[in-house]
């Protein structure tokens, strides 16, 4: 075919014969194609040269780069061979990936879209199907891990699970703090699943790991204690304040409700409508309604409070005092993250032995599992260590999560959240 040098370039093969060129009934452009001596019967799979079994299933087709507005698709014989290592299956060809129905350049343009636009662009501009590109961008990962170590380099890592659908379905990824890329993810929240990241990190690399940060999970813990047992372990400081927070939501939800309680038993209910200028007043019900709308002034910090808030604040401190000291329990856990090393431990068991008698038990309750992660919580204040970039790493990927609704499988999100993340994105064809 003449100018056949021309169109294996525009259609961006190689080691491909292009015999004939047809424009269809339907529009579509039409290459029938065969893959040169060299690459003929070899295994899909192994690219191994095998012995021919037989022809297969008659000619396919792949989807290849629109020529313009017009639609190409190569057309080959697929036939098969007995490989040894892999029984009878379809012949590798050298212009598209093994059970693939799009070309390499097709696969590698699909990929790039989807970590740059929306879903709707994707699916309007390549004319396929959603579930199909998680097939693509699955394969187009699986085949770029073999290309990069991502496990090269490894000494201080973030650990953290992630909701990603309805019915507790959880992601667990692993971030590296040096470089803020996402190394490994896996669907699944035990320690099972953990397990199988570091038996792929392998016991010689494990033990190069010097500091992994990570919530207050158990089933974290333990097998970081298993695996790296002379890992650092740092407890993230957002979450251990989150545990004060929490406390201290439970102590002023009890106090609404004691409040609700007192208004229901020692005032006289009330008819429809505005109540009279002369009607006694209702200091529970007041109460009441101040606590309950007391939750931004108490969850947020001191310095970024609005002046209706500081009001809103003193006036806790002054009409419940059992709150006002939870209030003051959970800030001064908080200040502790701010203080040097050498200052912090101290402050730590002052503040263990403040909550122990404190006669609240949602604190009595947290001190305990304070003692329990003492260790690991200097440990974040002496090596200032977070699991901020992995919460980072998290919000992305839940954005990564609403594109990805309607994937089939979880592995075509981790596949776009690893080809997005994981510091190897995609290039469009003809690009370096």
């Amino acid at each position: 075919m003449r100018n056949a040098r021309l169109w294996r370039t525009l259609l961006g093969v190689d080691k491909t014969v292009i015999e004939t060129m047809e424009l269809g009934d339907d529009g579509v452009l039409v290459f029938a194609v065969r893959a040169m001596g060299s690459m003929r019967n070899r295994c899909g799979k192994c690219l191994r040269r095998s012995p021919r079994y037989d022809q297969g299933h008659g000619r396919r087709r792949w989807r290849s780069l629109d020529a313009g507005s017009v639609q190409v698709v190569l057309e080959a014989d697929a036939p098969r061979v007995s490989c040894r290592d892999h029984g009878v299956t379809v012949a590798a060809v050298p212009w598209a990936r093994h059970q693939a129905g799009h070309t390499h350049d097709f696969d590698a343009q699909v990929a790039w879209l989807a970590t740059q636009t929306s879903k709707t662009a994707i699916t309007e501009l390549m004319r396929i199907a959603w579930r199909t590109v998680g097939a693509i961008i699955t394969r187009v990962w699986a085949d770029t891990e073999k290309q990069y170590d991502q496990f090269a380099g490894l000494t201080r890592i973030g650990i953290d699970e992630i909701s990603y659908k309805r019915g507790h379905k959880y992601l667990t990824v692993v971030v590296d703090h040096d470089s803020g890329r996402l190394v490994w993810a896996s669907p699944g929240q035990d320690t099972a699943n953990l397990a199988t990241f570091f038996d792929a990190l392998g016991p010689e690399r494990s033990a190069q790991i010097t500091h992994v940060s990570a919530d207050g999970a158990a089933w974290i813990a333990a097998v970081v204690a298993e695996r790296c047992p002379n890992a650092v372990r740092c407890a993230d400081p957002f979450h251990v304040v989150k545990w004060a927070t929490d406390a201290l939501d439970e102590v002023r939800r009890a106090a609404w409700n004691d409040a609700r309680k007192a208004a229901r038993t020692n005032e006289t209910p009330r008819g429809q409508g505005r109540p009279a200028k002369d009607a006694p007043p209702r200091p529970d019900s007041a109460r009441a309604a101040g606590v309950k709308n007391s939750r931004y002034a108490l969850w947020k910090n001191p310095e970024n409070l609005t002046e209706k808030q500081k009001v809103k604040l003193a006036w806790i401190v002054q009409t419940d005092p059992r709150l006002g000291r939870a209030y003051y329990l959970k800030e001064g856990l908080r200040v502790i993250f701010k203080l040097p090393h050498d200052q912090a431990g101290e402050a730590l068991d002052r503040w263990v032995s403040w909550a122990r008698r404190c006669r609240i038990p949602a604190f009595v309750k947290l001190q305990r599992s304070i003692v329990k992660h003492r260790a690991s919580i200097l440990a974040s204040i002496e090596h200032g260590l977070s699991n901020g970039r992995v919460e980072s790493m998290n919000t992305k990927i839940r954005l990564l999560t609403r594109i990805a609704f309607g994937f089939k499988s979880p592995h075509a999100l981790i596949a776009l959240a690893m080809l997005s993340l994981g510091g190897h994105k995609p290039v469009l064809p003809g690009r370096i």
